[in-house]
């Protein structure tokens, strides 16, 4: 029982890890619209990222897409943080969706437990992230999209490996920290403080010694975006510009192409002024010997009706 517990604990720390490296990648996705005029390997780097799935073969859905931008509606972006490696497919350590509104220049941005107990469609009840293993992205956003009612415009598969990379081409990220404490030999004094990856890394990760426990491991994580998407919004480092592609190409796959990345840039990076998370709340139970996250059905129904609100609001 100790053994599992423990188990439990640390996937709770690695999600802190994993939805902020998420964050920080698709930060660079979507400069990568912007790095389109001031560096001509964007184009080489898009194609490398460009992984279109067998829905966008639908004209239909391609013309409704197409309407979205053009009348600059909100879109849903849903984040899969994956841990592959070698001869193993791998699973969504982190599923995000990121919902966009250019108009009222807000994002929401739901963070998905990986142990949430959900129909995965083909194969019945199961742990939200065993979908990816299942049948990749496309039963994950199949998933999602049955198990929340809410429909996923765009995906960005991303490899977390990258996470460190991430944050240093981007020169670090300035935060405000209102706690004085260490974490994996490293002392993080109140005031103003600049991070590169490896201490971002170890600065998000810290939970143990905040009184406020994850409310306040959450709120140094949400510093850390802020700080990186103003970074990103301000970018204009040719000689970064490389390093940064490099990363994209290694790390990232999407069915965004070229022109949507350009107007995800133009269009929807305002939408960084009002970020607001939301959390689902579930009762953690063994179902036989394995450990799930219960969400009730109108827990699921107020994610939805929240979602749904925010992306109608003008």
């Amino acid at each position: 029982m100790n053994s599992r517990i423990e188990k439990r604990q640390n996937k709770k720390k690695r999600k802190g890890l994993y939805w902020i490296g998420g964050i920080i990648l698709l930060l660079l996705l979507l400069v990568a619209g912007y790095l389109f005029y001031l560096y001509n390997k964007i184009d080489d780097t898009v194609d490398v990222m460009h992984n279109p799935l067998e829905r966008d073969e639908d004209p239909d859905r391609q013309k409704e897409l197409k309407a979205i931008f053009k009348d600059k509606k909100a879109i849903n972006i849903l984040l899969l943080g994956v841990d592959e490696r070698e001869g193993d497919r791998g699973r969504s350590d982190t599923i995000i969706l990121m919902s966009m509104n250019p108009k009222t220049n807000s994002m929401k941005m739901l963070s998905v437990p990986r142990d949430t107990y959900v129909n995965i469609p083909g194969r019945g009840n199961d742990k939200i992230n065993h979908a990816y293993a299942f049948g990749d992205v496309e039963l994950s956003i199949q998933t999602f999209e049955e198990a929340f009612d809410i429909p996923v415009h765009f995906y960005a598969r991303i490899n977390m490996e990258g996470f460190q990379e991430g944050i240093d081409a981007l020169g670090g990220v300035t935060v405000q920290n209102n706690l004085d404490f260490s974490q994996d030999g490293v002392h993080f004094p109140k005031g103003e403080i600049h991070l590169n990856g490896t201490d971002a890394l170890k600065y998000i990760r810290m939970r143990k010694e905040d009184p406020r426990g994850d409310y306040g491991r959450n709120e140094r994580q949400r510093n850390v975006i802020k700080s990186a998407m103003n970074k990103v919004a301000s970018f204009s480092s040719l000689t970064k510009a490389g390093n940064l592609l490099d990363i994209l190409g290694d790390n990232v796959k999407t069915d965004l192409n070229m022109d949507r990345l350009k107007s995800l840039f133009s269009d929807y990076r305002g939408t960084r002024k009002n970020i607001e998370s939301i959390e689902i709340s579930g009762n953690g139970q063994y179902i036989g010997s394995v450990w799930y996250l219960v969400v009730p059905d109108e827990e699921f129904a107020r994610i939805h009706d929240e979602i749904t609100t925010h992306m109608e609001a003008k």
